[in-house]
C-alpha cells in the first residue's frame, strides 16, 4: 500500500475509514470469545467437570453481544438502500419492504416517496424485488 494519496483530506478520509474497520473487527473478536468461553463451559458440563468461569481480560473491558433480532418488516411498503460517504450515507436504491437484498442501513418510506426516488432522484431498483413493478412504473 505505498501508493497513498499526498493531500491531508484523502490521507484523513482513509485513516478514519481503517479506524473504523479495526473498531468492527474488535466487535467481532469480543464476541467470538465469548461464544468460545460458552462452548467451553457447555463442553466441560458435557464432560462432568465443574465449568470455570472465564477471566475478563485486563485490556479489554467485558461487553456482552448483541441479541439477535429478527428483521421486521416496515411499516411502510418500500425501502431505500443507504451507503455510507465521507458526507454521511446517500440513498442508491429503492426495495420493496420485504427484501432480503437490501442492505443493513435502510429507511422506510411510502409508495409516493419511492416513486420520486426512482423517478426524480435517479435511484436504481432491485433486480429481484422488482419494487418499480408494485409502482407501475415498468416500461
Amino acid at each position: 500500500m505505498n501508493d497513498l494519496p499526498p493531500d491531508p483530506a484523502r490521507l484523513r478520509t482513509i485513516l478514519a475509514y481503517l479506524d473504523k474497520q479495526l473498531a468492527d473487527e474488535e466487535t467481532v473478536v469480543t464476541y467470538l470469545r465469548l461464544q468460545r468461553d460458552t462452548v467451553r463451559q457447555a463442553l466441560a458440563h458435557a464432560e462432568g467437570e465443574q465449568p470455570t468461569q472465564p477471566q475478563p481480560r485486563p485490556s479489554q473491558p467485558s461487553a456482552r453481544p448483541a441479541p439477535a433480532t429478527p428483521r421486521r418488516r416496515p411499516s411502510k411498503p418500500f425501502q431505500l438502500e443507504r451507503r455510507r460517504i465521507p458526507d454521511g450515507p446517500m440513498p442508491t436504491a429503492v426495495h420493496t419492504a420485504d427484501c432480503h437484498m437490501a442492505g443493513e442501513m435502510t429507511h422506510s418510506v411510502n409508495g409516493v416517496e419511492a416513486r420520486l426516488a426512482i423517478e426524480d432522484a435517479g435511484l436504481s431498483v432491485c433486480a429481484f424485488c422488482r419494487p418499480d413493478q408494485q409502482l407501475g412504473l415498468d416500461d
